[in-house]
C-alpha cells in the first residue's frame, strides 16, 4: 500500500520565498502564441465548417518563452537563449520579453527561418483550429556554437539551466551535448522538458519532465496499469542515466522516479479544468522544478509538489498560462492537512 509522506507546507513556502534570489537560463524553442477569440452563429455555405466572427486577437509568449514568463511571474530572473526570425512576429516576441525584464542578449535573429507562431481560434470556450507557422529544420551549427559560447560566458551568473525542447530545430544533439557538458563542469542543475524526437539525447541531466504519452512513445510501453507506468519510469532512468524522471499524468497528478529506485506519486490538486487550449501546464511545471532547484531545494519531492500545485492552478484558469507567486502561496496555504505525496515503492 502507498505510504503518505508528511509535507511541511511552511517549508514549501520558504522555497518559494527564495525564488527572488535565483536566475535560470532558459534555452529552447521560443514561440509566439496568437489567440483569436470569436463567436460562431452559422456554418459556411462553401464547406461544412463553422464561420468565426472575430471578437479579439491577443499575443502571448509560447514554448520556451512561456517558461520564461512563468519564471518571471514567480519572481525569478531569467536569461532567454533561442532564435527568432527576422520578421514582425519575432520583434513582437522580443518586445514582450523586454517588457517582462528578461535578459534577451542571446535571442538570435535568423534570416532563414520564420518566428514560430501558433494561432489558435477559439469560440465559446472551444478551440476550433490551430494554425502553425514554423520551420523545424535544425539551426545552423554556427548558431549552436554562438549559443554554447554565450552559456559558457554566463554560467557563473546562473543557478540552473532549463532546456525547453519543442522540436522546432533549436535544440540539436550538438547543443544538448554541449549544455550537459557545461552544466557538469560548473555543477549546475539542468532540467529538461523534451519532445519525443531528442528524448534520449539528454543523458546525465538532473531531471527530465515528460508527459505519460511521450514517455509511452519513447519507451514502447503501453499505459496499462501502475506497473507499466513504473516500468516506463525505470526504463527512462536507466537509458538517460539521470537523477530523476518526472512523469505528468493529467488528472492523476505526477509520478517521480529517482535513481535509487524510489517511486513517489503526487496526486492532482486541480479542482476543475478551464484551460481549453491545453497551453501552459507543462511549461509551468518545468519552470517550478528549475526554480526550486535553483533555490537549493533539498528534496526533489518538494520540488515535484510545488510543480504539481502550480500546474493545477494553470489548468484551472481561463486563458492565462502563468501562475503568480501569490497564487501559489495562497494555494499552498489551502492545502495544509492534505495528502500531497505518497511513496509507492
Amino acid at each position: 500500500m502507498p505510504e503518505e509522506i508528511e509535507v511541511d507546507i511552511d517549508g514549501l513556502k520558504g522555497i518559494v520565498g527564495r525564488f527572488d534570489d535565483v536566475k535560470v537560463l532558459v534555452i529552447g524553442d521560443f514561440m509566439l502564441d496568437k489567440f483569436i477569440q470569436g463567436s460562431v452563429s452559422r456554418i459556411s455555405p462553401e464547406v461544412p465548417v463553422p464561420v468565426v466572427d472575430v471578437v479579439s486577437e491577443t499575443f502571448r509568449p509560447g514554448g520556451a518563452a512561456n517558461v520564461v514568463s512563468n519564471i518571471r511571474a514567480m519572481g525569478g530572473d531569467a536569461i532567454a537563449v533561442g532564435v527568432v526570425g527576422n520578421d514582425s512576429n519575432g520583434r513582437k516576441l522580443v518586445d514582450i520579453l523586454k517588457e517582462n525584464d528578461v535578459d534577451i542578449e542571446c535571442i538570435l535573429v535568423s534570416s532563414d527561418r520564420p518566428t514560430t507562431v501558433k494561432t489558435r481560434v477559439i469560440a465559446k470556450q472551444q478551440q476550433i483550429v490551430r494554425i502553425d507557422n514554423e520551420k523545424r529544420d535544425a539551426i545552423d551549427p554556427k548558431i549552436t556554437d554562438r549559443i554554447l559560447e554565450f552559456v559558457e560566458k554566463k554560467i557563473c551568473e546562473i543557478d540552473a539551466i532549463l532546456i525547453s525542447d519543442y522540436d522546432k530545430g533549436v535544440v540539436t544533439t550538438g547543443l544538448s551535448d554541449g549544455l550537459i557538458a557545461i552544466s557538469k563542469r560548473y555543477n549546475k542543475p539542468i532540467v529538461v522538458y523534451p519532445k519525443v524526437m531528442h528524448f534520449l539525447d539528454y543523458k546525465g541531466v538532473t531531471i527530465v519532465n515528460s508527459s505519460l504519452e511521450r514517455a509511452s512513445t519513447v519507451t514502447g510501453i503501453s499505459q496499462i496499469n501502475e506497473t507499466s507506468i513504473r516500468n516506463m519510469g525505470q526504463w527512462l532512468l536507466t537509458q538517460l542515466e539521470c537523477e530523476y524522471v518526472l512523469l505528468t499524468r493529467g488528472d492523476e497528478g505526477m509520478t517521480l522516479f529517482d535513481k535509487r529506485g524510489n517511486v513517489t506519486h503526487i496526486p492532482s490538486i486541480a479542482k476543475e479544468i478551464y484551460n481549453v487550449t491545453g497551453v501552459g501546464a507543462g511549461d509551468t511545471a518545468t519552470s517550478l522544478i528549475a526554480l526550486s532547484l535553483a533555490a537549493g531545494v533539498k528534496s526533489m519531492i518538494s520540488s515535484a509538489i510545488l510543480s504539481n500545485t502550480a500546474a493545477g492552478i494553470v489548468i484551472g484558469k481561463v486563458g492565462s498560462v502563468v501562475v503568480s507567486k501569490d497564487e501559489l502561496l495562497d494555494r499552498l496555504d489551502k492545502l495544509k492537512g492534505t495528502a500531497l505525496a505518497s511513496v509507492i515503492c
